[in-house]
């Protein structure tokens, strides 16, 4: 039984034995009109395919090979005795078929692909003792004419490595496109599983913590598949407190192909795959359908997501925030609002950003994502991500962080920064009693009552210290629109707006509003 592991290992890497692209079946090679080569010898079938190219000249190239190969060598290796027939006949003909059984078996011994032996300059023909012994090892033996060198067919096998990754990532990616789509369906994890036998060309399953058969979808596997694939499952299952040995593995059971995946933190669930052929890209689809299913199943099996339905509904009900919050956790409370960098974020971003915060609280807006984050926790950067986050408050408090956390990734964004932290030290504001100063706040903004948009621009132009352009950034208008908006301001307030003295008085009655 084959196990891997998907964590990183402790020790130093080890090379692969493969690369991480598709292999080039040898058909395909022999296909190009333009290298013009031919097989003369070893088999066809099954299928050989070519994991790189290689020229030497070394009588025994075994300690250079790394296994998978196309040699190319012109020869230059060969005794003088094989001539441009093979050789005369007698003894030196036999040590001259000694010579190539030697070399060939030890390139079959390495695990060489296939051997092509380039025309001229040095010999006119393939020896007939090397078609000989790579008919005798199994190896196929390719024909290379003068025409066309070894650095062209080096070439063509990059092209089609190349062509060949570029198709499996755009298999990959429209998988991982389909199974995101299948988990927001109404019956997302028999979705997923529909998904992912139907990508796979196979069988997929989810068992669960005392292994028994959740759900399934895909093609009926052979007799004793499922079987296997169920004890499979046992060996990234966890044991009680015992950690599992591995959080994937894989075996085959015959000619099927066997895969499972540990999903969620510990709690037991499996996905299992069984699948005619095992692609390179099929270990990326069934991760990703994992990570789905772990989110899946990880709330609606566990406690957590129980009191979060009972705290929504109390909410709904008109419960305020203090009374519901003991249902999610204690102490204080962080509100983060993130934006990605790049596209539009998705149910699945916002589920990874949750998990990486350490909150299940996650709303997915149009472009922005709000978590709520014990407070005990500490967010760092993300990735990919650009975060505000709100000072540490008791749940009745939740709206005022919930703006200081809009605020803080404004000021992110604007000054292009990947976290920005509610300021949490006492200010002009802690010397004024609360009501006092909101009395003063909402006097003195009068003017811009019922205009929010100037009340915002007003804000974070203030904050940006009367930046134009970043003003624009931070709200995501021309600049043209922000001068006009602080002009308004400015003639609404009856103010003049370059005075310091000014500005702080509004930038404190605008953190009191």
């Amino acid at each position: 039984m084959e196990v891997t592991h998907t964590m990183p290992e402790t020790t130093a890497p080890v090379a692969p034995a493969v690369p991480p692209t598709p292999p080039v079946p040898l058909s395909a090679l022999l296909a190009r009109e333009d290298l013009a080569l031919r097989q003369i010898a070893g088999p066809s079938d099954p299928p050989v395919v070519i994991h790189w190219a290689h020229t030497s000249e070394m009588a025994d190239p075994y300690p250079y090979l790394l296994g998978g190969e196309l040699l190319l060598t012109a020869g230059v290796h060969i005794p003088e005795a094989a001539g441009s027939d093979g050789g005369a006949p007698g003894r030196a003909n036999s040590r001259l078929g000694d010579y190539f059984d030697a070399y060939v078996s030890r390139i079959v011994e390495a695990g060489g692909a296939a051997l092509g032996f380039g025309l001229a300059p040095v010999h006119d023909t393939v020896p007939r003792a090397l078609v000989a012994a790579c008919d005798h090892y199994g190896l196929p033996l390719l024909e290379v004419p003068p025409q066309t060198t070894f650095s062209g067919v080096a070439r063509a096998v990059w092209q089609l490595m190349a062509q060949a990754r570029l198709a499996e990532l755009r298999r990959v990616t429209e998988a991982q496109q389909s199974l995101a789509a299948a988990a927001s369906r109404p019956d997302p994890v028999p979705s997923v599983l529909r998904q992912l036998a139907q990508r796979l060309a196979g069988h997929a399953v989810l068992h669960g913590p005392d292994g028994t058969e959740i759900a399934a979808a895909g093609r009926e596997p052979a007799q004793g598949v499922k079987g296997a694939l169920a004890e499979l499952s046992g060996v990234v299952r966890p044991r009680g407190r015992t950690a599992p040995r591995a959080t994937s593995a894989t075996d085959t059971a015959g000619d099927t192909h066997l895969a499972v995946y540990a999903l969620g933190a510990g709690e037991g669930f499996v996905l299992g795959v069984a699948s005619p052929r095992r692609d390179p890209g099929d270990h990326t689809i069934a991760s990703v359908a994992a990570v789905l299913l772990s989110l899946l199943t990880g709330e609606h099996h566990s406690g957590t997501g129980a009191a979060r339905s009972s705290a929504l509904v109390r909410l709904l009900l008109g419960s305020p925030p203090e009374e519901v919050a003991p249902l999610l956790g204690t102490g204080e409370w962080l509100v983060v609002h993130a934006r990605p960098d790049a596209q539009l974020p998705d149910a699945v971003a916002a589920s990874a950003l949750g998990a990486a915060l350490g909150s299940p609280l996650v709303d997915l807006g149009h472009d922005v994502v709000r978590v709520l984050v014990p407070g005990g926790r500490a967010p760092e950067p993300q990735a990919g991500w650009t975060l505000g986050v709100s000072a540490a408050v008791e749940p009745r408090e939740w709206t005022a962080a919930d703006a200081q956390a809009a605020r803080a990734l404004a000021r992110a964004r604007a000054i292009r920064t990947p976290l920005v932290r509610h300021g949490a030290r006492p200010g002009l504001g802690d010397l004024v009693p609360r009501a006092e100063a909101e009395a003063h706040a909402r006097a003195l903004l009068a003017p811009l009552t019922g205009r929010p948009e100037l009340a915002e621009t007003l804000r974070n132009w203030l904050a940006l210290h009367g930046s134009w352009d970043r003003t624009a950034v931070a709200l995501d208008v021309h600049r043209n629109t922000v001068r006009q908006r602080i002009a308004r301001c400015a003639a609404l307030l009856d103010t003049d707006l370059d005075d310091p003295d000014v500005r702080m008085e509004l930038w404190f009655a605008l953190r009191q509003s």
